[in-house]
């Protein structure tokens, strides 16, 4: 398969997938409907991990090392489990445990059974960490177009990178991941016709992460590329968690306390939100590809430059967020 066509076909086949789904269902497979804790007004499907799938199926064509090969068959398991719950909510703990479960497979099809006591740590850390993305990408799937742009730009510069390295299994799992994400975005863009659904954005979060540490294990890119590719959604979703769990808030609970659903209920539009994020997703993922080939100065300096960005861009939120909120009647 030339990259040409690992770049175009996913994301023509996710996006004719999805139109075809819409139009045959009229929208009504899988609906999504708006409660208290939702930012859209009107019954939404959630077909978008369906389109995606198909597009990355082509990637079965490629050659990929067993160990990849054993990293998205994690993934294609909890696509099923995901799309299982998106058609009648499965127990929290069921849940947990598939996602639990992928990331220990990955874990072990990537850096093997684990000896030494510091390896061990470091193993576990990692999967903890894999187990952490797979739900990230859940939790900042709440407005229209954002996960869908993260996917198709941190993918993305996960290709780019892995081309730069001569990571060619690498690079056409990611490039696919990228084109179906876009194709899939076609459809998600403010207003969206679709959403991602579980089946979508678990499996997207999975292999940000267990493709990010695939990575960093062949030796295509620092251990701290893909931290700085999917910052966006990591700093986000992890300070959120963090002040929800020290308000004592029951954070298995939906909210809508994430720091892009708080600009959309202070006023921004859906798609101001989604075209400022795109912004700030490509200057992480360019950032991060200058990372990749810099030296260990540089990659302080680009990693304390973010620190502070994010510190100040979610002060200025903090501080806009709560304003309008006590000038509200």
């Amino acid at each position: 398969m030339t990259y040409v066509g690992v770049a175009l076909i996913p994301g023509v086949l996710a996006w004719l997938v999805i139109a075809l789904l819409l139009r045959l269902t009229r929208g009504r497979l899988l609906a999504d409907h708006p409660n208290e804790r939702s930012l859209h007004s009107v019954p939404t499907p959630r077909i978008g991990g369906i389109g995606i799938l198909a597009g990355v199926l082509l990637i079965a064509l490629a050659r990929l090392p067993a160990s990849l090969s054993i990293v998205l068959a994690a993934a294609l398991l909890l696509w099923g489990v995901s799309l299982a719950d998106d058609i009648r909510s499965l127990p929290v703990l069921v849940r947990l445990a598939a996602h639990s479960l992928a990331a220990l497979t990955a874990m072990a099809a990537i850096g093997g059974i684990p000896q030494a006591p510091l390896e061990v740590a470091w193993w576990l850390g990692a999967a903890l960490a894999i187990a952490w993305t797979t739900n990230l990408f859940n939790f900042m799937d709440g407005s229209d177009g954002l996960a869908g742009g993260m996917a198709a730009i941190g993918f993305a510069a996960y290709a780019i990178a892995a081309w730069r390295s001569q990571e060619t299994a690498l690079l056409f799992t990611a490039a696919a991941l990228s084109s179906a994400s876009a194709g899939f975005l076609v459809h998600n863009f403010p207003p969206a016709r679709t959403f991602l659904g579980d089946s979508g954005s678990i499996p997207l979060g999975f292999l940000a992460g267990a493709l990010g540490i695939y990575g960093g294990y062949a030796g295509a890119w620092p251990w701290f590329f893909p931290l700085v590719v999917f910052s966006p959604f990591i700093v986000d979703a992890s300070i959120t968690l963090l002040r929800r769990i020290v308000r004592r808030e029951a954070i298995w609970k939906a909210h809508r306390s994430h720091y892009y659903q708080r600009l959309v209920l202070a006023g921004w539009s859906r798609r101001d939100v989604a075209l400022r994020a795109y912004l700030l997703m490509a200057a992480a993922g360019v950032s991060a590809l200058v990372l990749q080939g810099g030296g260990l100065l540089l990659q302080c300096g680009i990693i304390f430059g973010w620190s502070a960005v994010y510190s100040l861009m979610l002060y200025a939120i903090d501080r806009t967020t709560t304003r309008k909120s006590q000038a509200a009647p």
